[in-house]
This record gives structure tokens, sequence and C-alpha cells, in this order.
């Protein structure tokens, strides 16, 4: 269920951040500008109380919304996505699968503290 409520997130937050650059010709892309962020941060905060690290969480929720982003408004806006774009959104993957990783194997400092 969080992966779920996450995707829910990524996605109201890349419609908001696109709908902000669509805002310029069309007014009232604004009004999906804030429903898109408000549900963005209200699902984040449910994954949050759900039990997943904000590092986990945070991370893959700013990298694919930075990814999707991208991918979009080359997309519905005809902007620039070059190759050395394509490699920096891979980076940012590979960091953020890292510390998912790290996340996994290793035990939460309560309960370091607790053992000693």
């Amino acid at each position: 269920m969080p992966w779920l409520l996450l995707t829910g997130a990524i996605a109201s937050e890349v419609a908001a951040t696109l709908s902000l650059k669509g805002s310029a010709t069309v007014p009232a892309l604004y009004l999906v500008v804030v429903v898109g962020y408000v549900t963005a941060f209200m699902l984040l905060a449910a994954v949050l109380k759900r039990g997943m690290g904000i590092g986990v969480a945070y991370g893959v929720w700013s990298a694919a919304g930075v990814a999707l982003t991208a991918v979009f408004a080359s997309v519905i806006f005809d902007e620039a996505f070059s190759p050395l774009m394509a490699v920096g959104i891979v980076c940012i993957m590979i960091g953020v699968l890292l510390v998912e990783s790290g996340s996994a194997s290793h035990a939460p400092v309560a309960e370091m503290v607790d053992e000693a």
C-alpha cells in the first residue's frame, strides 16, 4: 500500500509541475497546480505514516518526479531532452536505489541504542 500511495504522490506532483508550466498560457491550470501539490504532500505524508523511511520515500518521490517531468515536458512542451540529461536521470535513479538498499541493510538508530 505505501508504494501505491507513493506512486499517487509522484503522479500528483508531476501533474502539478507540468500544469505550472502550462498555466502561463492557460491560467485555469493554476487549480491543477494547487490541487496537485496538496495531494502530493498528503499522499507523501500517508506513505511516511505507514512506516516507509523518509530517505527512501523522498528519494523515490523526487527522483521519479524529476525524471517524469523531464520526459513529459519534452513530449508536451517540446523542451530539450538530451542524452546528457538521460545520463543524469539514470545517475539519480542509481543514487536512489543505493539509498534504498542502504536503508534496508541497517537497523534504525533507536534499535541500535536499545541494544547498547
